[in-house]
């Protein structure tokens, strides 16, 4: 932690040290404008400006401090089409680092007090920034079932922003998606709720050995109505406890999570940001939390603007901050409005000192007040190749193979490969949304890693865009497919955004008549689930070649795979596999890497079954088609094979042999699940209470021990599944 050039604090024990006396005495100094601004997050991007090597401060940013100084700045690094910020115009790390210093030395030395600023990033799957380490998004990194490898991953995601010198990063996401139209399911860690809450966890504390992580959303947002974004959530009391929340409860208790963002959506006609029940009877009472809660960008102003439970904006912020939301995200109430709603009698000035007595200790444990700035020249470590190796290992790890039927690994006498399709080699349809415009040369494509493997001759052809009609020549890629002893077909979605894309003020992308090849992504919810484009008729004619097809899915939410599964020769899934996901799949393509991911969310066969998992209560089939989804929750093929037996159950602890039967090395994850009991309730089939990730050489046995859960009077009938086990 020195070399981040900070005496940090252990971010895992955040909380454990108090310091009332120091918050106390300067609260007492403060004036009310000093304390709205404490409680004020703005929108950071337009702070600077860049010229060549030159950076400066803006004036809008120098004029905000005068007036009303503020507690922390949002997304001052980010780089994106909406904050339009390229790789030329954008920052690199050093010079993040040295931005974040000017501005922290105008807070300090240029206002009254000298408070340090809160400087907060997006870290869903790596800093949302130039030159950072871009690992596959959320629910890729669920398919890893691999709680040790995330909190690597999550402490290289903490270091990266606080190298750049910012404090609080906005992750994990934890919304428990069950709607495969919503267009954020790619940022979750899948449909159930004790995958999310130990691989979140698992981020939580990795991240926190550097920075406050940010649980998102709080809560129910990953279940909205007709899948549309921040749609209301239709869930009772019973199931928002025993679905929605435990993940969020065990990143708080167990993680120790520093701060909390606020969902869009209302739940029983509740905004989640008002919801003084969830914040703080919840949240703080019951769970403990003594960090900060944010509200999502523009969401206290939504109370007034969307939902109409306030009648003005300084009623929406008097609702927002009796219902315990700290900070103001975008900053439009508390910064405008919080006076206002003081003076009318809407809040006391007690309320308003409680969330600033948050701010404040959270700096003081942050050591901000005696280190406020970062060493400019470590910052060089970002995107380093430690850390580029990292995020190839979760790319690996999280690719599932769904079908195979001896196919893959390639065999020596696959001498020529024909690579097909929109998502072959375009670098961006990769990374998924949240991240920011990179060099090429740090992004490995599915082409080029395939390329680079140098195992056959490579032939190419696009053949179609993911969405666009117009942008195809299907017979160049049939073509060029009929050379080839097999073909890669890369098919899928893209949460791609450009620089013609609209965006509304919250940075969700507008659906327009702009044709990108975006269909997924904040704001691109879906009403089917097909491929778009001439996808299909693409997989069409490339299956009727006859000749052995790889069909490799990149995307950010279930997608139709019918014809794919019936009619590849081998099916992956890679989700977003961030910018060595070309390097991950060549090196599953032949052999290299034993694929080893496991489904964190059931693929389902139509949109008529949604919502479809794993946990519903048994239900007979359709009229036109079984309810089962096309490929289970937990589901994951490998190059080889495990076997389960003597399975032990006690009061204590389940175990159960493993055996690798094939020839070849491989990872297994033993899943235990068990049938709930919930007296008075029927909320679920069955539950996934403990999981654990084994390796295997070939012919090795093992004896796999896990612990049951402590609530165990709810659980019974106990059972494990595995790659062997867990059938479509």
């Amino acid at each position: 932690m020195k070399r981040c050039g900070l005496a940090l604090v252990l971010l895992t024990a955040l909380f454990a040290c108090n310091k009332p006396d120091q918050v106390d005495q300067l609260l007492s100094q403060m004036t009310l404008e000093e304390k709205c601004g404490q409680l004020t997050c703005p929108i950071g991007f337009d702070y600077y400006g860049k010229a060549e090597d030159s950076i400066w401060l803006s004036d809008r940013f120098v004029g905000v401090m005068d007036t009303l100084p503020l507690g922390s700045c949002w997304a001052v690094l980010r780089a994106d089409p909406w904050s339009r910020k390229t790789v030329e115009t954008g920052l690199q790390p050093c010079e993040s680092a040295h931005l974040l210093n000017m501005m922290q030395r105008h807070a300090v030395e240029n206002t009254r007090l000298g408070i340090p600023l809160l400087f907060c990033e997006e870290t869903p799957h790596g800093h949302m920034a130039v030159g950072t380490t871009v690992f596959p998004t959320g629910i890729a990194q669920a398919s890893t079932w691999d709680p040790e490898l995330l909190e690597q991953m999550g402490e290289v995601m903490g270091r990266e922003i606080r190298l750049q010198g910012a404090h609080v990063g906005y992750g994990p996401v934890l919304d428990i998606a069950r709607d495969p139209r919503w267009s954020r399911v790619e940022e979750t860690l899948g449909e159930d709720p004790c995958l999310s809450g130990i691989l979140g966890t698992a981020v939580v504390q990795g991240m926190q050995k550097h920075v406050v992580a940010t649980l998102k959303h709080l809560a129910a947002y990953g279940i909205p109505q007709s899948g549309h974004n921040a749609a209301t959530a239709e869930v009772g009391p019973n199931r928002l406890k025993h679905d929605y929340l435990p993940a969020f409860e065990k990143a708080v208790r167990e993680g120790g999570a520093g701060s909390v963002m606020t969902a869009y959506n209302t739940i029983d006609g509740v905004p989640c940001t008002a919801n003084r029940w969830l914040l703080e009877d919840l949240l703080r009472q019951s769970w403990g939390f003594k960090g900060v809660v944010f509200a999502d960008l523009n969401a206290v102003n939504a109370l007034y603007a969307t939902h109409h439970v306030a009648a003005d904006p300084a009623e929406a912020a008097a609702l927002a901050l009796k219902a315990g939301v700290d900070i103001d995200l975008g900053g439009y109430n508390y910064g405008g409005f919080l006076k206002e709603a003081l003076q009318r009698g809407l809040v006391t000035e007690a309320d308003i000192d409680r969330s600033v007595r948050r701010v404040l200790r959270l700096k003081y444990e942050l050591g901000l007040f005696d280190h406020p700035y970062v060493d400019e020249r470590l910052a060089v470590e970002v995107g380093s190749p430690e850390n580029t190796a990292l995020a190839k290992q979760v790319a690996m790890e999280s690719a599932i193979l769904l079908k195979n039927d001896g196919t893959l690994p390639f065999c020596e006498n696959i001498n020529k490969v024909a690579v097909i399709g929109p998502n072959a080699d375009q670098m961006y349809n990769q990374l998924g949304d949240y991240t920011a415009p990179q060099d090429s040369n740090r992004v490995v494509t599915m082409l080029e890693g395939i390329c680079e493997k140098g195992r056959a001759e490579v032939v190419y052809a696009k053949g179609c865009a993911v969405r666009d009609e117009n942008d195809a020549d299907i017979e160049l890629a049939v073509k060029t497919a009929q050379s080839a002893d097999a073909i890669v077909l890369v098919v899928g979605g893209s949460s791609a955004r450009d620089f013609k894309t609209s965006y509304e003020d919250t940075g969700a992308a507008i659906v327009d008549e702009h044709v990108s090849d975006m269909d997924c992504g904040e704001g691109y919810d879906r009403s089917t689930l097909k491929l778009l484009g001439r996808q299909e008729e693409l997989m069409q004619r490339i299956y009727a070649l006859g000749k052995p097809v790889v069909t490799v899915f990149i995307c950010g939410r279930p997608l139709d795979m019918n014809r794919a599964s019936e009619q590849s020769n081998a099916l992956l899934l890679l989700w977003y596999p961030g910018m060595e996901g070309g390097s991950a799949l060549a090196d599953i393509l032949w052999g290299d890497c034993n694929p080893s991911g496991k489904l964190p969310i059931s693929i389902p066969r139509s949109v008529g079954q949604i919502p479809v998992y794993y946990s519903q209560p048994v239900t007979g089939d359709y009229v036109e088609e079984s309810a089962k989804p096309l490929f289970s929750f937990g589901y994951g093929l490998s190059y080889t094979q495990f076997e389960y037996g003597d399975l032990e159950i006690n009061d204590q602890e389940a175990s159960v042999m493993v055996t690798n039967l094939g020839c070849r090395d491989g990872d297994e994850v033993v899943q235990l699940f068990a049938s709930v009991k919930t007296p008075g309730l029927a909320l679920s089939s069955e539950a996934l209470v403990a999981f654990q990730r084994i390796h295997l050489k070939q012919g090795e046995s093992k004896k796999v021990v896990i612990a049951l859960p402590e609530n165990d009077d709810y659980y019974f009938n106990y059972h494990v599944g595995g790659s062997s086990l867990i059938q479509r």
